[in-house]
């Protein structure tokens, strides 16, 4: 089984428009189109599952470049999350302090000892 990334796609493109363009490469396990979890509007790509390895490549680079509503589709195999690089967990931003850091942070590290810092004014 692979499992293909398609993405470009329209916020209309519904799920049977997908199996329509996928279907012709072969037997389609799943497919999950990702969507906003407060809006519930789709996100712009889907997820291919296909239960052949080699109908799944035949069809990635068939579909890669194709045209559906107008926007050229990017297609190619999905991988981890922890692959792509996207966001570290607890990273981002901290509502708690505005966003700018621990500015009152004083210790942690014994090769770069910071203390607080005076105020500049």
């Amino acid at each position: 089984m692979k499992n293909l990334f398609v993405g470009n796609l329209s916020f209309q493109t519904t799920e049977s428009e997908i199996r329509a363009l996928f279907e012709p490469f072969g037997q389609i396990s799943r497919i999950h189109i990702a969507t906003d979890r407060e809006t519930g509007r789709s996100r712009g790509f889907a997820f291919v599952d296909m239960v052949n390895d080699e109908e799944a490549t035949r069809a990635m680079t068939a579909i890669n470049g194709k045209e559906l509503a107008g926007r050229p589709l990017k297609v190619n195999e999905a991988r981890p999350r922890a692959e792509h690089g996207g966001p570290r967990p607890g990273g981002g931003f901290n509502r708690s302090r505005g966003g700018r850091g621990n500015r009152d942070y004083d210790g942690g590290y014994p090769d770069f000892p910071m203390g607080k810092r005076e105020p500049r004014w």
